[in-house]
């Protein structure tokens, strides 16, 4: 690999790295082991139905960071699906939405942090309610306030065919518009997993 596409490659890492630790109330979680590979995967669509084309159809930008869920991560990844679904969005709304909140909130529906916390954000998407998403009952329950972001996305004229981080970010309106970007491989492999659940 030639010098310069290794130091691209390792500043997009950096980057995606930094987004990751410092992004808003994420900081909290800076100890947790964030594994990093500049070179992507394919979709693990281990599940009939699920089409692994429309999950990433751009290809993943950037290096890929992915954690280990817990029990309540992975009912907070359900509980989104379950609220695409329920919209009647396809499996890349779904996809984006759980890259959001695993950038916002490592998929944990955080209540305030003290201070630590982003101003008054809370739930899985970092959500406000001084900017009117909700109440703060509504915004840490994951079927509402993925229902709100999902709402969000909607109105993003062509999401479809955006960039996961354009779309999240457009919704989102985050100090770290590109941080999105790093977690398109998990958030695909577990729709890929739970879709069809």
């Amino acid at each position: 690999m030639n010098s310069m596409l290794t130091k691209s490659v390792l500043g997009i890492a950096g980057l995606a790295f930094t987004g990751g630790v410092f992004a808003g109330p994420v900081a909290a979680h800076a100890a947790e082991p964030v594994h990093a590979s500049p070179v992507a995967v394919a979709v693990q669509a281990d599940k009939p139905g699920v089409d692994a084309k429309a999950l990433i159809p751009h290809g993943v930008q950037g290096a890929q960071s992915r954690i280990d869920l817990n029990d309540e991560q992975t009912a907070n990844v359900k509980a989104i699906i379950a609220a695409t679904k329920k919209a009647g969005l396809p499996e890349r709304a779904a996809v984006i939405s759980i890259a959001t909140s695993l950038q916002e909130s490592k998929l944990e529906n955080l209540g305030h942090l003290g201070d630590k916390n982003d101003h008054d954000s809370l739930g899985l998407f970092q959500q406000r309610p001084s900017s009117g998403w909700g109440s703060p009952e509504q915004i840490t329950d994951p079927a509402y306030s993925t229902t709100a972001f999902l709402k969000g996305l909607k109105q993003v004229d062509g999401w479809q065919d955006m960039p996961l981080t354009d779309a999240a970010q457009t919704v989102q309106v985050s100090a770290y518009p590109d941080a999105y970007a790093q977690w398109e491989q998990q958030a695909a492999d577990l729709v890929a997993q739970h879709w069809n659940n």
